[in-house]
């Protein structure tokens, strides 16, 4: 999903609608008494640390919920780097909707902004390899679509959505049906029966399963999960660029530039979205009337 396709998602519309009866409750009262209904304010996000920024769509729609006469405007775009000090958007509209939307809208641009500035890290970190950095599934729930934006935004590719659009043959999947060859054989049986098309990853332990997910028809890529770096070259060159091999497992900003060295396709990280710090940001308002 593009991220100007984003806010007309109705998914996301609840979830700021979600997100803002959580935070206003019965009302704001705090605004509610110092500031007129009818005033018009001018405000900026102020970035307070070096990152990527994303989300300034979604915080528009939080303050567009507030208010329909509130605009914000980027002053750095998402995807773009921001230093300490800048301003990232200038918002403006009734002061009282401003302040109302103003903590949501931050946590979804400093949420957004934490996970693409990791992406980032992560990508700057392979540059030259040839590897690709996805994300997992390990995301907060109910943010899923706005976490995987944000690994784009940071440079980062998606991994599947969710469970209806790829077939990932994970170790209990594998037990349950037997080994891999069944495991692989049952799905693409499913997947024809129902005339469903969609990739077919297989997750291994060892050399051994590499080379027997190999040998099946119609895999599209292989994980290779937590391998010792000896085993994931050894990998690359048994399986010699006839599926994509993943890299998964504990990666970290450190060790990433090994894996990615080792020749795999991609590097899945679940610590984009699940461990992301979230970019510390303020919105201050410049002037009212």
């Amino acid at each position: 999903m593009m991220s100007s396709e984003l806010t007309q998602d109705s998914r996301i519309s609840r979830l700021v609608e979600l997100a803002l009866i959580e935070d206003i409750g019965l009302g704001d009262l705090t605004s509610e008494a110092l500031i007129s209904a009818t005033g018009i304010g001018h405000a900026e996000i102020l970035c307070k640390e070096e990152g990527i920024i994303a989300g300034h769509e979604i915080a528009a729609l939080v303050f567009r919920h507030c208010d329909q006469t509130i605009t914000l405007d980027p002053a750095v775009r998402d995807g773009e780097r921001a230093l300490a000090g800048d301003v990232v958007a200038r918002v403006n509209g009734r002061a009282r909707g401003i302040l109302t939307g103003e903590r949501t809208a931050l946590n979804f641009l400093q949420r957004m902004s934490g996970v693409a500035s990791l992406t980032r890290k992560f990508v700057d970190a392979v540059e030259g390899t040839g590897a690709k950095i996805t994300d997992t599934r390990k995301t907060v729930p109910g943010l899923r679509v706005l976490d995987k934006l944000a690994v784009r935004l940071g440079g980062g590719s998606n991994h599947r959505f969710g469970l209806d659009d790829m077939v990932l043959i994970k170790e209990n999947h594998i037990l349950a049906a037997g080994g891999i060859r069944r495991a692989v054989q049952r799905c693409r049986e499913h997947l024809s029966i129902h005339k469903i098309h969609v990739p077919l990853e297989v997750e291994t332990r060892n050399l051994e399963e590499v080379l027997e997910a190999a040998g099946c028809e119609g895999i599209s890529r292989i994980m290779l999960d937590n391998f010792p770096l000896s085993d994931m070259r050894r990998a690359v060159e048994l399986v010699g660029g006839r599926v994509e091999l993943e890299a998964s497992g504990g990666i970290t900003l450190d060790t990433v530039r090994t894996h990615a060295e080792t020749g795999v396709d991609f590097i899945s990280v679940g610590a984009l979205t699940h461990s992301a710090k979230a970019l510390d940001m303020s919105l201050e308002l410049t002037s009212h009337v």
